[in-house]
């Protein structure tokens, strides 16, 4: 497996895997408005624009995609398909992304399908589940070491 940066090229591809993702795992936890505004993030250029990608590949197939924003201080996107699910590419994912962040803090705000996958990854809620434009929402903090490194 190979995790690397995407290239603008394969922005497409890698949004079409999110999108797939979130409408087998996501939305059904979502009012219309959440699935409406969840979509319009996706196609907005702005959005994407602000976020920095990598992905995890095997061969040339995508098999899940990580996103953050804020000088990598905050998950934005992170889905894996529904095929590579439970494999541990995710969490070799998300191994990958450490070492690039500032730490000492990277935030996330967690799906409720996701919660338990991020806490299994080290990070705490940090209050009750909220609502935004219909998106659900954990707010949710991964804290590296005193020494910088992730715990």
């Amino acid at each position: 497996m190979e995790i690397r940066s995407l290239k603008p090229e394969e922005l497409p591809r890698a949004l079409a895997l999110v999108w797939k993702s979130f409408l087998a795992y996501e939305a059904p936890e979502y009012a219309p408005e959440g699935v409406a505004t969840f979509r319009a993030s996706l196609e907005s250029e702005e959005f994407c624009a602000a976020l920095e990608f990598w992905a995890a590949f095997e061969a040339e197939e995508m098999l899940a995609v990580i996103a953050t924003r804020s000088e990598r201080s905050h998950i934005t996107l992170f889905f894996v398909s529904e095929a590579h699910m439970r494999k541990g590419i995710g969490k070799a994912l998300f191994r990958f992304l450490l070492p690039l962040c500032p730490g000492p803090v990277l935030t996330v705000n967690s799906s409720p399908y996701a919660v338990p996958f991020y806490a299994r990854l080290g990070f705490l809620a940090e209050g009750p589940e909220q609502q935004r434009d219909g998106i659900r929402f954990t707010p949710m903090r991964y804290f590296f070491a005193e020494t910088g490194e992730a715990h």
